[in-house]
């Protein structure tokens, strides 16, 4: 029996949009290509000592625990700790039985979408979005609505039409740097959207994977301050110790992690187990603080050297934005220059970034471009800004 390909692959697959991000990535295999294309941390400051001390202890401490299976909600201790470290943060008062682990905060976004989203439901996306958000519900076949992103956030009033217009299940978005384009919703900016979502039975999605890489002192609380029964909040120490451990985590009522945690039982049973105490072994004997103040430190500098160099060798006519925290900054070119094309000179270059329009759910802007600054050094990023510079003025 011969299988036809469209056929025989369920309907729900040949939805999902593939990721541009990921299959540039097998170009920047290439040692020689400077890559800004990835959302990558910076490996220089993965704890590895640390981490290669805490296999010793976790193993001499807890044995054949960790190798075994676990609780599906995950480590009780890592729970405890995430739940302190909010209410020490942001003053919530927040439960373990809150907080789900998962396999990064990507595996978040699946289960939010298996446990909210049907065929046919609509979710409001931020325009631009996260690539990785868009390809995960797609899996679920919703209608999506689209948000215009301004500098200090969505804009409530823009919010409430939307909202009463096309009564979305779900609202996802990014308040702080978000992926692609750097910004940071406001203060004043969340308290308002609470509000305007508090009148409706719609859910807010919080992703947040990128708040602790702040490059100010200022402690921005999430929107989940203001709307707790109705948020639902992702995190993960993919940024801040390493995406390698998969671990991330959910935040929100006790019944929707209760069934959460049931599609978490059907998907996977539960998160690495030896993961989940080799990071906690690492949170109890080192200082996080610390550790996370050396990557912002970090960060910001090779911000810094890629927000000067493209003001110095980028032409007036570029527009971008100046994160004040995360991995990426968000640049839109003149009219006559498409992202795509602009690529493709690039990469004669060795320069690789990722086109804006993989961002969009419709009517991409084709002359926008994410760059990544947290994987490249800051010599190789005033190299290449000034060579994309060069590219840019004599397209």
């Amino acid at each position: 029996m011969k299988i036809e390909p469209l056929s025989y692959y369920s309907k729900r697959s040949q939805n999902v949009p593939t990721s541009f991000v990921r299959e540039i990535l097998k170009v920047a295999s290439d040692p020689e290509i400077i890559s800004f294309a990835g959302g990558l941390p910076n490996p220089a400051y993965f704890p590895l000592i640390e981490l290669q001390k805490c296999v010793q202890q976790v193993f001499e401490k807890q044995g054949t625990k960790t190798l075994q299976y676990a609780a599906t909600e995950g480590f009780l201790p890592l729970r405890e700790f995430i739940a302190e470290r909010y209410k020490g943060l942001y003053g919530l008062e927040v439960s373990p039985s809150q907080i789900l682990l998962t396999n990064g905060s990507q595996q978040g976004l699946d289960l939010v979408g298996k446990l909210f989203i049907d065929p046919g439901d609509r979710v409001l996306m931020e325009r631009p979005t996260y690539l990785g958000a868009l390809q995960c519900f797609s899996m679920f076949q919703p209608v999506f609505e689209e948000i215009t992103l301004e500098e200090e956030g969505v804009d409530p009033v823009e919010l409430s039409k939307i909202l009463v217009q096309t009564q979305p299940k779900l609202f996802y978005c990014i308040p702080n740097f978000q992926n692609p384009t750097g910004l940071q919703y406001s203060h004043k900016r969340r308290q308002e959207i609470a509000k305007v979502l508090s009148a409706t039975s719609s859910i807010l999605v919080e992703d947040d994977p990128y708040g602790a890489i702040s490059f100010s002192e200022e402690l921005i609380p999430p929107i989940y301050k203001y709307l707790p029964q109705q948020t639902i909040l992702l995190g993960s120490f993919s940024k801040t110790v390493s995406p390698g451990l998969r671990v991330g985590w959910i935040l929100a009522s006790e019944e929707i992690i209760r069934r959460l945690a049931v599609m978490k039982q059907a998907s996977d049973l539960h998160s690495a187990n030896l993961s989940q105490h080799l990071l906690f072994q690492f949170l109890k004997t080192y200082n996080f603080d610390n550790h996370v103040a050396k990557i912002r430190a970090a960060y910001k500098a090779q911000r810094d050297v890629m927000i000067e160099s493209i003001a110095a060798f980028f032409p007036p006519d570029v527009s971008y934005t100046k994160p004040k925290g995360g991995m990426f900054t968000w640049v839109s070119l003149p009219e006559k220059i498409q992202a795509r094309a602009l690529l493709e000179r690039a990469l004669k270059e060795k320069i690789i970034f990722v086109p804006g329009d993989s961002f969009y759910v419709t009517q991409p802007d084709l002359q926008t471009l994410r760059l990544n600054f947290s994987n490249v050094d800051r010599e190789r990023t005033r190299q290449a800004m000034k060579k994309l510079g060069k590219l840019i003025l004599n397209y």
